[in-house]
């Protein structure tokens, strides 16, 4: 990550959460920056884990043969547009 993109953070966190992370680090054998780039990727998986969340608890009282439906739909909206995308830019090219 560019250095110019990068945000510094100082967390607190248990001494046994540190020791563990840092030996499980150490014995893949990484060196600098593993850290914050663990660090980095778990955050994000967190992110989309409790998103996920969100989207199952706003459609749980959804009918299943319409939620499909409707990302049926949804997929085959994108794929349309991805494809014409292509196009245009293969025209262009």
């Amino acid at each position: 990550m560019p250095a110019s993109t990068a945000t510094r953070l100082t967390i607190s966190w248990s001494k046994e959460t540190d020791l563990a992370l840092r030996s499980h680090l150490g014995a893949r054998g990484l060196k600098k920056g593993a850290l914050s780039a663990f660090i980095e990727d778990a955050v994000r998986w967190r992110l989309f884990e409790q998103a996920v969340e969100t989207i199952k608890d706003r459609n749980a009282s959804t009918d299943p043969d319409e939620l499909a439906a409707l990302i049926d739909a949804t997929v085959r909206d994108v794929r349309a547009e991805i494809a014409s995308e292509r196009q245009a830019n293969a025209r262009s090219a």
